[in-house]
């Protein structure tokens, strides 16, 4: 692809999926390359100098791919690796996820909330910034270690079996959840399941809104008038996350 014909977009797996989305409701006609780091899934348990390793080569790969923009569709990579990358790669646009928690306080900020994330992002200096400042004195952060890599996995039995064992006690308890990491999304009729009649919470639907607006703002949006590609690369070079990603890029 020629310069300024891309946008470059990854994940620690195929969970970016549910933010590439929300961004092709709003930008039908972009070109997209999406990276799929499964064989490092998941980030959320590794080192911020491992983290912030990872993401860089990934990026440096979208330069080299001449991408006009790169969306960090990954919560954790998001906290820890985004002020890197945005110091030593300035003239490049980067455009990141993070909890939806703000969403939470502008819209149901009496309500009791339960806020599902990694590790890596619950104890993200970032993240922090965002609770504190957004606090609604009703949360409970919850770490859930090891739901990515089963989504991940995309053995249903195995999916149920972890949502029942640690999300259970929380039955009833909330009414808002807010979903920390891209992956959740894909299960979030199992977690309902689960949790009862809740409220979902997540970043993706404003990164887009974010993403349209400074690509317009920077004078790149796409003016073809026909639907734009994607090309999807996954680490392990699995063939059945190619296929996963599109039948849930397509439903």
């Amino acid at each position: 692809m020629k310069k300024n014909e891309c946008i470059g977009v990854f994940d620690s797996g195929i969970g970016g999926a549910t933010v590439l989305k929300e961004i092709l409701k709003l930008l039908p006609n972009e070109n997209y390359l999406f990276y799929s780091d499964s064989i490092n899934n998941p980030y959320g348990d590794k080192s911020d100098e491992t983290i912030i390793d990872i993401c860089d080569n990934i990026v440096k790969e979208f330069i080299e791919k001449n991408v006009k923009a790169i969306v960090i569709a990954c919560n954790t990579a998001s906290a820890k690796a985004v002020n890197y990358l945005r110091k030593h790669y300035p003239e490049q646009i980067f455009i990141a996820i993070e909890p939806a928690y703000k969403m939470v306080h502008d819209l149901a900020y009496d309500k009791t909330t339960l806020v599902m994330a990694t590790k890596g992002t619950i104890e993200s200096e970032k993240f922090h910034r965002l609770y504190e400042k957004y606090d609604n004195k009703k949360t409970h952060l919850l770490e859930c270690k090891g739901l990515a890599d089963v989504i991940e996995e995309g053995n249903k039995v195995k999916i149920k079996s972890y949502l029942e064992e640690n999300l259970a006690d929380y039955r009833g308890k909330y009414e808002n959840v807010v979903l920390g990491c891209t992956h959740y999304p894909l299960v979030q009729s199992e977690i309902k399941d689960v949790l009862g009649n809740v409220q979902f919470f997540n970043g993706a639907p404003n990164l887009a809104k974010h993403l349209k607006k400074v690509l317009e703002d920077n004078d790149l949006v796409s003016e073809s008038t026909h639907k734009g590609t994607i090309q999807f690369i996954d680490s392990s070079n699995s063939k059945t996350k190619v296929q996963r990603f599109f039948n849930y890029i397509n439903e």
